[in-house]
């Protein structure tokens, strides 16, 4: 297999990748870092874009993009080969959304259908059979993972796209996203997942989901990494590199199987991306129960996760002196704002110090502390309110300074939420979803954790020591 980029490739940076120096510097990635790039390198950066002509540009490009701080432009990357791919779909009792999903693919690929032990196999054969799909019965109920895999063994082209049958897609989602496939190191690429369009008066569960649902991972392309801004992608529709695939997801895992087999492929080396220029669309539930139910499921994935793949579950990336800042302002003292205000100064001298160029060094460190403490805020507010709730409510009972961070947390988290999102939910119904949101999560997490007895998917993880804010760390682009 070549490892040279496609020709005529354009990488362009992240929209949160922050520029200096005149692009000598960069700062930002999956996971973030400070990237540093000779003036030859720079002057290849026109426009926040890179388009790869030659050698060297073919080496940054591959560097930006192997990092987190660019991704490809896809509408320039070469058209893909829809014969080129196999569309798996695994189902249950779902004949009518399965109907749905194939009628959406307007019979233009190949499609295996795997039927994971339905209590009425007979219409699910019917659907299948009407459009023309490969149907595959399961005797008995593998779940999500075992149905892919069972779908994966009847795949016969170099690409497979894994889609849910509660998803709506079309032949143009799957031709985006196949696009990346150009790129030699991509092993798989997901779409943003929308919520589907339903009733005409969605209720306010059905609002908040539209707007903050677990499987949309935002409009900006991302590398998926842990500990990144993008983590993981959902597997409810997701285009994969058999040959990455290998035997695929890990057979009896009911929960998390997703993110797991995602993690698995960046640790061996290959890119995983978020592409939110291909849409699907998702049957989100919208009844408190199913929802609540459903948000608890995933909370208890994490268990399972620390047990696979250790600390990269940790609900918060935390470095030593950020972790200083959060523990100074909780406690609410006289002395908490001059202590955490005498730690970020003293960081950001440090890091100054420690930062490569001449001009404007402590402008960059200054902003590096900044975006520090705004995540450390973000990562302290998902502790108390999501993670650990079951301590801070307790604590609460007890501590009236407490009880005042968790409320204040609870309502500037749920509002800047709200004004960043702008969805059709009033603020307060919004904060409230945002809340159950949490607190249904957080049960299943603890579930999970007493279940497996491990408290290691409650533990705060901590980002090492290399000379930048926030966890960043410092490389050179040659």
């Amino acid at each position: 297999m070549s490892t040279r980029l496609p020709p005529g490739l354009v990488v362009e940076l992240g929209r949160h990748v922050r520029v200096y120096d005149g692009g000598r510097t960069l700062v930002g990635g999956a996971p973030p870092r400070l990237l540093r790039l000779p003036a030859t390198a720079a002057a290849l950066l026109v426009g926040r874009r890179v388009d790869v002509v030659d050698a060297r540009s073919e080496r940054l490009a591959e560097r930006l993009l192997a990092c987190g701080a660019a991704a490809p432009v896809v509408s320039e990357l070469p058209p893909a080969d829809l014969a080129q791919v196999t569309v798996v779909i695994p189902v249950r009792d779902r004949a009518r959304p399965l109907d749905r999903l194939l009628t959406g693919l307007l019979g233009r690929l190949r499609v295996v259908v795997v039927d994971d032990c339905s209590r009425d196999p007979a219409a699910t054969a019917a659907v299948a059979t009407r459009h023309g799909a490969d149907l595959v019965a399961l005797p008995r109920n593998h779940g999500p993972a075992g149905a892919r895999n069972a779908g994966l063994a009847r795949v016969t082209t170099p690409l497979v796209a894994f889609v849910d049958s509660d998803v709506v897609v079309g032949p143009d989602t799957i031709a985006t996203l196949a696009r990346h496939f150009h790129h030699p190191r991509v092993g798989a690429v997901a779409p943003r997942i929308l919520g589907l369009p339903g009733t005409d008066r969605p209720n306010w569960i059905a609002r908040y989901e539209n707007a903050r649902s677990s499987l949309d991972l935002g409009p900006t392309p991302a590398l998926v990494h842990p500990r990144s801004a993008v983590g993981w992608v959902p597997g409810a529709c997701l285009l994969a590199r058999v040959e990455a695939l290998g035997a695929g997801f890990t057979d009896g895992m009911r929960v998390a199987e997703d993110v797991d087999l995602v993690w698995r492929l960046t640790a061996q080396g290959w890119q995983v991306r978020h592409e939110p220029a291909a849409t699907a669309w998702h049957d989100h539930r919208d009844r408190p129960t199913a929802w609540l139910g459903r948000k608890a499921y995933y909370g208890t994935g994490a268990e399972v996760l620390a047990r696979r793949h250790g600390p990269a579950v940790a609900p918060a990336v935390l470095t030593p002196w950020t972790a200083a800042v959060a523990v100074a302002l909780l406690a609410q003292r006289r002395w908490s704002l001059p202590v955490a205000g005498a730690a970020s100064v003293v960081m950001s001298v440090r890091l100054a110090r420690a930062l490569p160029g001449d001009g404007g060094r402590a402008r960059l460190a200054t902003e590096l502390v900044g975006r520090g403490l705004a995540a450390t805020a973000t990562q302290t507010s998902g502790l108390l309110l999501r993670h650990w709730w079951p301590l801070s409510l307790t604590g609460s009972l007890f501590s009236h300074r407490l009880r005042r961070a968790v409320l204040a947390a609870a309502l500037v988290d749920g509002l800047l939420d709200h004004r960043r999102l702008a969805p059709s939910l009033d603020p307060v119904r919004f904060v409230l979803a945002r809340r159950l949101d949490d607190l249904a999560y957080g049960a299943g997490l603890w579930a999970g954790a007493l279940r497996g007895r491990s408290a290691r998917p409650l533990l705060p993880g901590f980002a090492p020591r290399r000379g930048a804010a926030g966890g960043t760390r410092a490389a050179a682009v040659r």
